[in-house]
């Protein structure tokens, strides 16, 4: 496959992978989405499968009434799909942090669809593969601090289904290293759809992420999948499920790396945090225990650096358990200490920050500093396409309503309401 599909051909192959749909369920898919006086007039399935492919190889571009269909299965619009306006690439070119798929499989001379079941690959897998796809990892890390999902979910999620299409192609050790790599990969866009506020494909890339650390039989990778389980349990407001998630992550804790243990424990004191008893001091110790691991973290994982990555790592955990608990002086005290000294190359990570504090802030209460800083923070929506910042901003105006008749008040409202 070259490198110059159309953009449409490029959409069409990404938004159905980015459903982990097969041709198969795509095609299924479109009959769905037809009409009932279009619905007999579809060629069968079989056909419809050999035209998806055909679509998706950029050998015919889709007319009526499949341009309807397809927009109508990935609820998007027909410009969304196949207007030219939009690019086949995304943040960046060539074969750099953010490749494109076609890029990195003509690299390896590897195309292949396991997904599908049409087309085996036949060969070895090199084992440098492997070392390519982790060394891609920081800098993914890095365009997410400051792109967000919007941008990045394209590149990483032709990425991960590549590393799984090579790992069902690989022999012993290599399969290990890409379900490795996979787990990593699987992860990262799970937490990119999270960002985004697409649970639904969150919780699949997640469950993906798990059975590749099982598969893989490495301890670190399966408590790392259990603790990023435990991530989307916190977003779902489900705090036993984050505990339990947790303490599974933590049943071998004595054979984990510091960073593994670091990631479980904080999200254990973030389960504690939200359940009816509020326990503060199981919290405190919860991250205290925490705290004591991050000059520890020596590993080699490219994989869950957030410990070392993020400034302030434990205490910007301690603030956000603390709204949660209540104790919002203590809350605005640690906000305030960290966000003097972050960088602002985490330009997102800054914005849902800044939200919290605000929340703390609403709550103290501090109406004047609140309005300033989430206006900061929405300026940041925007750019980074965050629904989880969205989310947090609007939370916001619930720590807000002693004062919400008050001037302060309908400013923050005002600003809620143009994010919304």
């Amino acid at each position: 496959m070259s490198d110059d599909l159309p953009a449409w051909a490029v959409r069409l192959r990404a938004e159905r992978r980015n459903r982990l749909w097969s041709q198969r369920e795509m095609a299924r898919r479109l009959v769905e989405a037809a009409d009932e006086d279009i619905r007999p007039r579809l060629p069968s399935r079989e056909t419809m499968v050999r035209r998806i492919k055909a679509y998706e190889a950029g050998h015919n571009r889709p007319g009526d009434p499949y341009r309807v269909l397809y927009a109508r299965a990935f609820a998007l619009t027909e410009a969304d799909l196949f207007g030219e306006n939009r690019g086949s690439r995304v943040a960046g070119e060539g074969c750099g942090v953010a490749g494109s798929r076609q890029c990195i499989a003509a690299r390896y001379d590897i195309l292949m669809d396991p997904a599908d079941a049409d087309v085996p690959h036949h060969g070895s897998v090199a084992p440098e593969v492997v070392m390519y796809f982790l060394e891609q990892l920081p800098g993914h890390y890095k365009a997410d601090m400051w792109l967000g999902p919007r941008h990045l979910i394209p590149t990483v999620a032709t990425q991960a289904e590549l590393i799984r299409e090579l790992a069902q192609a690989a022999d012993a050790p290599v399969r290990r290293g890409l379900l490795g790599a996979g787990v990593a990969y699987a992860a990262l866009l799970g937490w990119l759809y999270q960002d985004a506020g697409d649970l639904g494909r969150a919780r699949a890339w997640r469950t993906v992420a798990l059975d590749m650390a099982h598969r893989s039989q490495d301890l670190q990778l399966i408590s790392y999948a259990l603790t990023n389980k435990a991530m989307l349990a916190v977003d779902l407001d489900d705090g036993r499920t984050v505990v339990d998630y947790t303490e599974a992550a933590l049943a071998d804790e004595a054979k984990l790396c510091p960073k593994v243990r670091i990631l479980a424990l904080v999200h254990q004191a973030h389960g504690h945090s939200m359940l009816p008893a509020k326990d503060k001091d199981l919290v405190d110790r919860l991250l205290d225990r925490a705290a004591v691991l991050v000059d520890r973290v020596d590993d080699e994982y490219p994989w869950g650096n957030a410990c070392r990555r993020t400034l302030g790592y434990i205490d910007v955990q301690r603030a956000t358990a603390y709204l949660r608990l209540g104790a919002y002086r203590e809350a605005v005290a640690l906000w305030d200490r960290i966000l003097g000294t972050a960088p602002e190359s985490a330009r997102r990570d800054n914005g849902v920050f800044w939200a919290r504090q605000a929340a703390a802030l609403a709550a103290v209460p501090e109406p004047e500093r609140v309005v300033q800083i989430a206006s900061a923070a929405a300026s940041v929506v925007g750019g980074t396409g965050s629904a989880r910042l969205r989310k947090e901003i609007k939370a916001v105006s619930r720590y807000a309503t002693a004062w919400a008749g008050t001037g302060p008040g309908r400013e923050l409202a005002d600003i809620v309401a143009q994010i919304a």
